[in-house]
């Protein structure tokens, strides 16, 4: 309660989160490092819940060639028992000589009948078997075109392709000290008019109750024209902070989440894109600085941004009215 009664005299709480007031009915972090919501939907049907083209988008690339082959596999397999217990003889021009040529003749005939490429040298005789053929040539070209269809937006997606640090860090800001993480661009674009928004929510006890409430916090900067360096963003923390005035006992004794939001405009595709992360207090690094990530090529005509020292960072001493901590853990 003195924790709650020091940070609602300095700080203003945020009520449109979308996250829920009562602690007791949310488990685990608010969002997940990837940036999606730490939500589990139940109360539908399985397939009722999943939309299957988010998921094939979002999927990753091995996956999503993975499961286009499996898919291709197992249809042309399921179309050639078909064709082999209805008599490979109504199949002409094959040529076996065991059970195992025949469905192997009849596996790829029916993969050149799902593909619609057809070479001609077996085909189908009697009415049965070429009315199985007409229904395995119409579900491959739905399948192709849904699978194209598919490739197409997965390539053609717009993404911040934005990668967060794996730790903020607690450290010197000016004459006071600042809560610090770092983003930085990872692919050949380009992003202007980039905003970033940090909110802080915690789990505090007010009148007994366990309350999820949520702060939003001052930035040095909260836009920058373009991001094509790192942007190392920072909130200030002041006597208006809720940060300000922490003790060890305040980390430990509560459950606490900064969530970072990133929205940023791509001019390849005219589109605004958006990224989100957050981080929990196990994840900050109290007394540390972000060491520079780009600096000048061999020639000096040219920036290089070295995006593997986006997580680097250097122990730094801060202002002992901030925060008087060796380590940061979540309750």
């Amino acid at each position: 309660m003195a924790l709650l009664r020091k940070i609602n005299a300095k700080a203003k709480t945020e009520i449109n989160t979308g996250f829920g007031i009562n602690a007791s009915d949310y488990g685990g972090r608010f969002v997940n490092k990837n940036g999606n919501p730490n939500i589990e939907k139940r109360g539908v049907q399985f397939f009722e819940k999943i939309s299957w083209f988010h998921s094939m988008l979002e999927l990753p690339r091995w996956k999503f060639f993975a499961l286009i082959f499996a898919f291709y596999v197992i249809v042309n397999f399921l179309f050639a028992l078909i064709y082999y217990f209805m008599g490979v003889e109504h199949l002409t021009g094959m040529n076996t000589n065991s059970e195992l040529d025949k469905f192997g003749e009849a596996f790829f005939f029916s993969a050149q009948t799902f593909t619609t490429v057809g070479y001609g040298r077996i085909s189908p005789s009697g009415f049965g078997t070429s009315a199985v053929a007409a229904i395995e040539a119409l579900i491959g070209l739905l399948s192709f075109a849904l699978a194209t269809g598919l490739l197409y937006g997965r390539f053609s997606k717009p993404t911040a392709h934005i990668r967060f640090s794996e730790n903020a860090v607690i450290g010197p800001y000016k004459d006071i000290s600042g809560f610090m993480l770092r983003i930085a661009p990872f692919k050949n674009i380009t992003l202007t008019d980039a905003e970033a928004k940090l909110t802080l929510g915690m789990v505090l006890e007010e009148n007994g109750v366990k309350k999820n409430k949520f702060f939003p916090l001052d930035l040095e900067l909260s836009t920058v024209n373009s991001l094509t360096l790192s942007w190392t963003i920072v909130h200030p923390i002041t006597e208006e902070s809720p940060l300000y005035g922490f003790t060890e006992a305040d980390f430990n004794s509560i459950q606490g989440e900064f969530i970072v939001y990133i929205k940023a405009f791509d001019d390849k595709f005219s589109t605004t894109v958006v990224a989100r992360s957050s981080y929990i207090f196990k994840e900050i690094v109290v007394g540390a600085k972000f060491i520079p990530m780009y600096h000048q090529n061999e020639l000096g005509n040219k920036t290089i941004l070295d995006l593997e020292k986006l997580n680097s960072f250097v122990p730094a001493s801060i202002n002992s009215q901030l925060i008087t901590i060796d380590k940061v853990v979540n309750s």
